[in-house]
């Protein structure tokens, strides 16, 4: 089970490149995923989404990546050849206005113009560079897991506590329940008989009376619903990526103590049912919160 909050830094530093790899995740319905990096990684952006997948299924992630390439670089040299022509264009017209000027113009004279002659860096990403991102970010993402499974497993203990205490309280109602009925018909039996004044009541209609309270107000299948949602919360609980079963499961276990509720026509039974209802939405928080 994984938290989808944590925060994990990988760094490399070796042959004069050093790279550092910083990401850290909140919650979110999908896996979002924000890269800030050199310009120099640009192309580089779908596989870097790729090695993410491959480690985080949901949540919004922000990636930043620091660089420093202090390796001995060649030089590229670049020779602007339209300002050239136009520079020696130039010269020509001007030799031929004024003849008389000796004529200097070489090779040499024309590279030293300025702007004809560039010098560039020739910065590229090549593959020492992507293998040392490579290693940063796949330390970032292992650091951040880990940080991902501790938080894990607080949620688990605390949503495994209140699945206890839901146990419980399904057990509470479902003692009271089968009361319901024979509580009711006491209850009916006594005021038809105040209001009947010593005249005995007619059976067969009292019973029948009881037999349809006692339909409407019957939640066995409730329960056993809740019983086995219990326990296949308890078997989702240990396995890995849970968010989504979860979030899906609890809002089964609503669904029923919703249903529970309005049907129990009894203080007591309504009475832990809102309790129930409050122990499943504190869950329902911290599945927010899990890949």
């Amino acid at each position: 089970m994984l938290s989808m909050t944590g925060y994990g830094k990988g760094e490399y530093s070796a042959g004069g490149i050093e790279i550092a790899c910083e990401i850290k995740t909140v919650n979110n319905r999908y896996l979002d995923v924000s890269i800030k990096a050199p310009r120099i990684f640009a192309a580089y952006e779908d596989v870097i989404r790729g090695m993410i997948r491959q480690k985080l299924t949901r949540g919004h992630a922000d990636l930043y990546v620091s660089l420093k390439d202090k390796r001995e670089r060649p030089t590229a040299l670049t020779v602007d050849m339209a300002l050239a022509t136009s520079y020696v264009a130039a010269a020509k017209q001007l030799k031929e206005a004024f003849p008389d000027l000796p004529d200097d113009i070489t090779l040499s004279s024309v590279l030293r113009y300025p702007e004809v002659l560039k010098q560039e860096d020739a910065q590229g990403l090549d593959e020492e560079l992507t293998n040392a991102l490579s290693i940063a970010l796949n330390t970032a993402l292992d650091k951040l897991n880990e940080m991902r499974a501790v938080e894990g497993a607080k949620l688990k203990a605390d949503m495994l506590s209140r699945m206890d205490t839901i146990e419980g309280l399904v057990a509470t109602i479902t003692e009271r329940a089968p009361q319901i009925a024979s509580e009711y018909r006491e209850k009916l039996t006594a005021r038809v008989q105040e209001y009947l004044d010593g005249v005995q009541a007619d059976e067969g209609r009292l019973l029948s009376e009881v037999a349809v309270f006692a339909d409407r107000s019957n939640i066995d299948e409730e329960l056993t619903r809740l019983r086995s949602h219990i326990e296949q919360f308890r078997s989702i609980a240990e396995e890995g990526i849970v968010g989504r079963k979860l979030d899906f499961l609890v809002q089964e276990f609503n669904r029923e103590a919703n249903t529970t509720c309005s049907k129990s026509n009894d203080v007591t039974i309504t009475r832990t049912g809102l309790a129930l209802k409050n122990e499943i939405e504190k869950i329902r928080e911290q599945v927010q919160n899990l890949e």
